[in-house]
Protein backbone atom coordinates (compact mmCIF):
# COMPACT_ATOMS: atom_id res chain seq x y z
CA UNK A 1 0.00 0.00 0.00
CA UNK A 2 1.11 3.64 -0.64
CA UNK A 3 2.86 5.67 2.19
CA UNK A 4 0.76 7.93 3.99
CA UNK A 5 2.36 11.30 3.79
CA UNK A 6 0.89 14.78 4.03
CA UNK A 7 0.78 15.49 0.31
CA UNK A 8 -1.41 12.00 -0.62
CA UNK A 9 -3.68 13.50 2.08
CA UNK A 10 -4.49 16.49 1.46
CA UNK A 11 -4.70 15.61 -2.08
CA UNK A 12 -7.05 13.11 -1.25
CA UNK A 13 -9.44 15.67 1.21
CA UNK A 14 -9.35 18.10 -1.75
CA UNK A 15 -10.89 15.23 -4.05
CA UNK A 16 -13.79 14.51 -1.13
CA UNK A 17 -14.80 17.95 -0.64
CA UNK A 18 -15.40 18.37 -4.39
CA UNK A 19 -17.15 15.50 -4.27
CA UNK A 20 -19.23 16.55 -1.69
CA UNK A 21 -20.09 19.76 -3.37
CA UNK A 22 -20.66 17.85 -5.90
CA UNK A 23 -23.29 16.21 -4.26
CA UNK A 24 -24.79 18.97 -3.07
CA UNK A 25 -25.15 20.52 -6.14
CA UNK A 26 -27.18 16.69 -7.35
CA UNK A 27 -30.02 17.50 -4.16
CA UNK A 28 -29.96 21.11 -5.05
CA UNK A 29 -31.03 20.97 -8.80
CA UNK A 30 -33.05 17.30 -8.49
CA UNK A 31 -33.53 17.27 -12.20
CA UNK A 32 -29.22 16.93 -12.65
CA UNK A 33 -28.79 14.46 -9.84
CA UNK A 34 -27.52 11.92 -12.38
CA UNK A 35 -24.81 14.40 -13.53
CA UNK A 36 -23.93 15.83 -10.89
CA UNK A 37 -24.07 12.30 -8.90
CA UNK A 38 -21.44 11.11 -11.80
CA UNK A 39 -19.51 14.15 -11.46
CA UNK A 40 -18.92 13.58 -8.06
CA UNK A 41 -17.19 10.11 -8.98
CA UNK A 42 -15.09 11.42 -11.19
CA UNK A 43 -12.54 13.28 -8.32
CA UNK A 44 -12.78 9.84 -6.01
CA UNK A 45 -11.78 7.70 -8.99
CA UNK A 46 -8.55 10.34 -10.15
CA UNK A 47 -7.31 10.21 -6.73
CA UNK A 48 -8.04 6.19 -6.15
CA UNK A 49 -6.47 5.33 -9.59
CA UNK A 50 -3.41 8.19 -8.90
CA UNK A 51 -2.48 8.11 -5.41
CA UNK A 52 -3.95 4.74 -4.32
CA UNK A 53 -6.37 3.31 -1.39
CA UNK A 54 -4.52 5.96 1.47
CA UNK A 55 -5.74 9.12 -0.82
CA UNK A 56 -9.32 7.64 -1.87
CA UNK A 57 -10.10 6.41 1.55
CA UNK A 58 -9.35 10.00 3.02
CA UNK A 59 -11.40 11.49 -0.01
CA UNK A 60 -14.78 9.71 1.25
CA UNK A 61 -13.79 10.10 4.76
CA UNK A 62 -13.66 13.61 3.75
CA UNK A 63 -16.70 13.58 1.41
CA UNK A 64 -19.06 12.31 4.55
CA UNK A 65 -17.16 15.06 7.04
CA UNK A 66 -17.99 17.44 4.90
CA UNK A 67 -21.51 16.50 4.07
CA UNK A 68 -22.16 15.56 7.78
CA UNK A 69 -21.20 19.05 8.90
CA UNK A 70 -21.91 21.14 6.00
CA UNK A 71 -25.38 20.01 5.99
CA UNK A 72 -26.91 17.07 7.66
CA UNK A 73 -26.03 13.96 9.00
CA UNK A 74 -28.22 11.57 6.69
CA UNK A 75 -26.66 13.91 3.84
CA UNK A 76 -23.10 12.86 5.34
CA UNK A 77 -24.26 8.91 4.68
CA UNK A 78 -25.89 9.46 1.43
CA UNK A 79 -22.44 11.17 0.49
CA UNK A 80 -20.30 8.26 2.03
CA UNK A 81 -22.65 5.65 -0.29
CA UNK A 82 -22.30 7.42 -3.52
CA UNK A 83 -18.08 8.13 -2.67
CA UNK A 84 -18.14 4.63 -2.24
CA UNK A 85 -18.54 3.44 -5.46
CA UNK A 86 -16.13 5.05 -7.37
CA UNK A 87 -13.49 4.66 -4.81
CA UNK A 88 -14.62 0.55 -4.91
CA UNK A 89 -13.79 1.14 -8.44
CA UNK A 90 -10.44 2.37 -8.06
CA UNK A 91 -9.56 -0.36 -6.10
CA UNK A 92 -10.29 -3.21 -8.16
CA UNK A 93 -8.71 -1.08 -10.73
CA UNK A 94 -5.15 -1.45 -9.19
CA UNK A 95 -5.58 -4.86 -8.14
CA UNK A 96 -2.73 -7.09 -9.59
CA UNK A 97 -0.74 -9.83 -9.53
CA UNK A 98 2.58 -12.04 -11.01
CA UNK A 99 1.43 -13.25 -14.35
CA UNK A 100 3.24 -16.44 -13.60
CA UNK A 101 0.17 -17.29 -11.08
CA UNK A 102 -1.54 -17.29 -14.06
CA UNK A 103 0.56 -19.31 -16.19
CA UNK A 104 1.84 -16.10 -17.78
CA UNK A 105 5.53 -14.98 -18.02
CA UNK A 106 7.77 -13.84 -14.76
CA UNK A 107 8.52 -10.54 -15.38
CA UNK A 108 4.62 -9.54 -16.46
CA UNK A 109 2.25 -8.19 -14.10
CA UNK A 110 -1.46 -9.29 -14.48
CA UNK A 111 -4.64 -6.61 -13.53
CA UNK A 112 -7.62 -7.11 -12.67
CA UNK A 113 -10.05 -7.68 -15.44
CA UNK A 114 -11.88 -4.45 -16.91
CA UNK A 115 -14.63 -7.02 -17.52
CA UNK A 116 -15.19 -7.76 -14.10
CA UNK A 117 -15.29 -3.89 -13.09
CA UNK A 118 -17.70 -3.77 -15.51
CA UNK A 119 -19.40 -6.61 -13.36
CA UNK A 120 -19.13 -4.88 -10.41
CA UNK A 121 -20.10 -1.21 -11.75
CA UNK A 122 -23.57 -2.30 -13.45
CA UNK A 123 -24.15 -4.13 -9.41
CA UNK A 124 -22.88 -0.93 -8.01
CA UNK A 125 -24.82 0.82 -10.06
CA UNK A 126 -27.91 -1.46 -9.69
CA UNK A 127 -27.52 -0.57 -5.73
CA UNK A 128 -27.40 3.03 -5.61
CA UNK A 129 -30.29 3.18 -7.37
CA UNK A 130 -32.45 0.96 -5.17
CA UNK A 131 -31.29 2.33 -1.99
CA UNK A 132 -31.90 6.45 -3.61
CA UNK A 133 -35.28 5.07 -4.34
CA UNK A 134 -35.88 3.31 -0.66
CA UNK A 135 -35.04 6.97 0.45
CA UNK A 136 -36.93 8.88 -2.03
CA UNK A 137 -39.82 6.48 -0.92
CA UNK A 138 -39.90 5.59 -4.72
CA UNK A 139 -43.42 3.61 -5.85
CA UNK A 140 -46.84 3.52 -7.36
CA UNK A 141 -47.92 6.76 -5.43
CA UNK A 142 -44.48 9.17 -6.22
CA UNK A 143 -44.90 8.23 -9.63
CA UNK A 144 -48.79 8.49 -9.28
CA UNK A 145 -47.97 11.86 -8.59
CA UNK A 146 -45.82 12.91 -10.81
CA UNK A 147 -47.88 11.80 -13.60
CA UNK A 148 -51.05 13.68 -12.06
CA UNK A 149 -48.91 16.78 -11.91
CA UNK A 150 -47.93 16.48 -15.55
CA UNK A 151 -51.59 16.21 -16.40
CA UNK A 152 -52.63 19.05 -14.35
CA UNK A 153 -49.59 21.22 -16.69
CA UNK A 154 -50.85 20.06 -19.58
CA UNK A 155 -55.00 20.66 -18.93
CA UNK A 156 -53.89 23.90 -18.10
CA UNK A 157 -52.03 24.93 -21.53
CA UNK A 158 -54.51 23.09 -23.28
CA UNK A 159 -57.92 23.48 -22.01
CA UNK A 160 -59.38 21.27 -24.38
CA UNK A 161 -57.06 18.07 -24.24
CA UNK A 162 -59.29 15.55 -23.39
CA UNK A 163 -57.30 12.80 -21.32
CA UNK A 164 -58.47 9.06 -21.12
CA UNK A 165 -58.04 7.70 -17.63
CA UNK A 166 -57.41 4.47 -18.67
CA UNK A 167 -54.85 5.89 -20.91
CA UNK A 168 -53.24 7.86 -17.65
CA UNK A 169 -53.37 4.81 -15.54
CA UNK A 170 -51.35 2.62 -18.14
CA UNK A 171 -48.66 6.22 -18.54
CA UNK A 172 -48.37 5.27 -14.34
CA UNK A 173 -48.17 2.01 -14.74
CA UNK A 174 -45.34 2.08 -17.50
CA UNK A 175 -43.49 5.09 -15.67
CA UNK A 176 -43.80 3.09 -12.61
CA UNK A 177 -41.17 0.74 -14.25
CA UNK A 178 -39.43 2.54 -16.78
CA UNK A 179 -37.88 5.45 -14.48
CA UNK A 180 -35.33 2.86 -12.90
CA UNK A 181 -34.34 1.25 -16.37
CA UNK A 182 -33.51 4.82 -17.15
CA UNK A 183 -31.86 5.41 -14.08
CA UNK A 184 -29.56 2.30 -14.05
CA UNK A 185 -28.74 3.04 -17.92
CA UNK A 186 -27.83 6.37 -17.18
CA UNK A 187 -25.98 5.72 -13.86
CA UNK A 188 -24.17 3.13 -15.73
CA UNK A 189 -22.79 5.26 -18.70
CA UNK A 190 -22.23 8.50 -16.87
CA UNK A 191 -20.10 6.49 -14.11
CA UNK A 192 -17.87 4.21 -17.13
CA UNK A 193 -17.72 7.94 -19.08
CA UNK A 194 -16.23 8.84 -15.34
CA UNK A 195 -13.69 6.30 -15.06
CA UNK A 196 -12.89 6.84 -18.76
CA UNK A 197 -11.74 10.37 -17.58
CA UNK A 198 -10.53 9.74 -14.73
CA UNK A 199 -7.69 7.11 -16.57
CA UNK A 200 -6.94 9.31 -19.55
CA UNK A 201 -6.30 12.44 -16.53
CA UNK A 202 -4.12 10.35 -14.41
CA UNK A 203 -2.51 8.78 -17.53
CA UNK A 204 -1.83 11.61 -19.05
CA UNK A 205 0.27 13.16 -15.98
CA UNK A 206 1.88 9.78 -15.49
CA UNK A 207 0.33 8.66 -11.98
CA UNK A 208 -1.38 5.73 -13.30
CA UNK A 209 -0.62 3.14 -11.70
CA UNK A 210 -2.54 0.22 -14.18
CA UNK A 211 -1.34 0.40 -17.74
CA UNK A 212 -3.59 1.87 -20.28
CA UNK A 213 -5.98 -0.52 -22.18
CA UNK A 214 -6.97 -0.81 -25.86
CA UNK A 215 -10.65 -0.32 -24.75
CA UNK A 216 -12.32 -1.71 -28.15
CA UNK A 217 -10.60 -5.15 -26.93
CA UNK A 218 -10.75 -5.31 -23.49
CA UNK A 219 -14.01 -3.81 -22.80
CA UNK A 220 -15.94 -6.80 -22.46
CA UNK A 221 -19.16 -7.68 -19.95
CA UNK A 222 -18.03 -11.15 -17.63
CA UNK A 223 -19.44 -14.17 -18.26
CA UNK A 224 -21.02 -14.04 -14.96
CA UNK A 225 -23.45 -10.52 -16.19
CA UNK A 226 -25.76 -12.83 -18.37
CA UNK A 227 -27.08 -14.70 -15.53
CA UNK A 228 -27.66 -11.33 -13.63
CA UNK A 229 -29.58 -10.22 -16.56
CA UNK A 230 -31.59 -13.05 -16.87
CA UNK A 231 -32.77 -13.15 -12.98
CA UNK A 232 -33.58 -9.23 -13.70
CA UNK A 233 -35.86 -9.86 -16.45
CA UNK A 234 -37.74 -12.92 -14.67
CA UNK A 235 -38.16 -10.39 -12.25
CA UNK A 236 -40.25 -8.01 -13.69
CA UNK A 237 -43.07 -10.24 -14.71
CA UNK A 238 -43.38 -10.38 -10.63
CA UNK A 239 -44.45 -6.77 -10.14
CA UNK A 240 -44.18 -4.91 -7.01
CA UNK A 241 -40.82 -4.35 -5.50
CA UNK A 242 -39.12 -6.90 -7.31
CA UNK A 243 -39.96 -5.85 -10.30
CA UNK A 244 -38.61 -2.50 -9.49
CA UNK A 245 -35.37 -3.99 -8.20
CA UNK A 246 -35.15 -5.87 -11.18
CA UNK A 247 -36.20 -3.24 -13.56
CA UNK A 248 -32.81 -1.30 -11.99
CA UNK A 249 -30.38 -4.32 -12.52
CA UNK A 250 -32.21 -4.16 -16.25
CA UNK A 251 -30.89 -0.61 -16.91
CA UNK A 252 -27.69 -0.97 -15.79
CA UNK A 253 -26.77 -4.53 -17.32
CA UNK A 254 -28.45 -3.68 -20.08
CA UNK A 255 -26.41 -0.26 -20.56
CA UNK A 256 -23.19 -2.78 -19.63
CA UNK A 257 -24.15 -4.69 -22.64
CA UNK A 258 -25.16 -2.12 -24.45
CA UNK A 259 -21.33 -0.21 -24.18
CA UNK A 260 -19.61 -4.01 -24.71
CA UNK A 261 -21.80 -4.02 -28.17
CA UNK A 262 -20.24 -0.54 -28.90
CA UNK A 263 -16.95 -1.75 -27.99
CA UNK A 264 -17.30 -5.15 -29.79
CA UNK A 265 -18.00 -3.37 -32.96
CA UNK A 266 -15.38 -0.64 -32.87
CA UNK A 267 -12.83 -3.95 -32.53
CA UNK A 268 -13.99 -5.63 -35.76
CA UNK A 269 -14.39 -3.17 -37.76
CA UNK A 270 -10.95 -1.94 -37.40
CA UNK A 271 -9.06 -1.25 -40.86
CA UNK A 272 -12.20 -1.23 -42.81
CA UNK A 273 -12.60 1.44 -45.21
CA UNK A 274 -16.05 1.96 -44.24
CA UNK A 275 -15.53 1.97 -40.45
CA UNK A 276 -16.77 5.42 -39.65
CA UNK A 277 -19.52 5.85 -41.35
CA UNK A 278 -21.13 2.70 -40.19
CA UNK A 279 -20.19 3.76 -36.60
CA UNK A 280 -22.09 7.34 -36.82
CA UNK A 281 -25.01 5.92 -38.14
CA UNK A 282 -25.16 2.96 -35.43
CA UNK A 283 -24.76 5.56 -32.88
CA UNK A 284 -27.18 7.61 -34.37
CA UNK A 285 -29.75 5.18 -35.12
CA UNK A 286 -29.02 3.40 -31.59
CA UNK A 287 -30.20 6.91 -30.13
CA UNK A 288 -33.20 7.36 -32.04
CA UNK A 289 -34.42 4.06 -32.66
CA UNK A 290 -35.24 0.67 -30.29
CA UNK A 291 -34.27 -1.81 -33.11
CA UNK A 292 -30.36 -0.93 -33.61
CA UNK A 293 -29.81 -0.90 -29.98
CA UNK A 294 -31.21 -4.10 -29.27
CA UNK A 295 -28.70 -5.57 -32.04
CA UNK A 296 -25.99 -3.78 -30.53
CA UNK A 297 -27.05 -5.07 -26.84
CA UNK A 298 -27.40 -8.73 -28.43
CA UNK A 299 -23.51 -8.56 -29.70
CA UNK A 300 -22.78 -7.34 -26.62
CA UNK A 301 -24.58 -10.44 -24.91
CA UNK A 302 -22.48 -12.57 -27.54
CA UNK A 303 -19.11 -11.27 -26.87
CA UNK A 304 -18.63 -12.11 -23.08
CA UNK A 305 -15.22 -13.07 -21.95
CA UNK A 306 -11.74 -11.69 -19.68
CA UNK A 307 -9.11 -9.50 -21.51
CA UNK A 308 -6.27 -8.87 -18.74
CA UNK A 309 -4.22 -6.04 -19.47
CA UNK A 310 -0.24 -7.34 -18.79
CA UNK A 311 2.41 -4.77 -17.96
CA UNK A 312 6.21 -5.30 -16.88
CA UNK A 313 6.80 -5.19 -13.70
CA UNK A 314 10.97 -5.98 -13.49
CA UNK A 315 11.58 -1.92 -14.17
CA UNK A 316 8.19 -0.99 -12.43
CA UNK A 317 8.64 1.78 -10.09
CA UNK A 318 8.63 1.25 -6.64
CA UNK A 319 6.57 4.21 -5.61
CA UNK A 320 4.05 3.05 -7.98
CA UNK A 321 3.29 -0.41 -7.05
CA UNK A 322 -0.13 -1.67 -7.39
CA UNK A 323 -1.89 -1.15 -3.73
CA UNK A 324 -2.76 -4.94 -3.64
CA UNK A 325 -3.11 -8.33 -4.86
CA UNK A 326 -5.85 -9.63 -6.82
Amino acid sequence: MKQMNPKVLAIGALAGLTAALLVYGATVQPLMFILFGALSALPILIVGLGWGNIAVITAVVTAGIVGAAGYSLPFGLFTVLLALVPAWLSHLANLARPASELGGPDHLMAWYPLSDIMLHLCGLATGVIIIVGAIMGYGTELIGQVVDLYVTVMKDQQPTLALDAEAIARTKSFMLYAVPVVWGIVWVLMLLAAYYIATRIVAASSRNLRPREDIPSALRMNRNAIFVFLVAIVALFFGGIPALIGAAAFGAFSAGFLVSGFAALHYRTRGKDWRLPVLILCYLTSLMLTLPAFVILILGLSDTRKAIALTPNKNADNSKQPDTKI
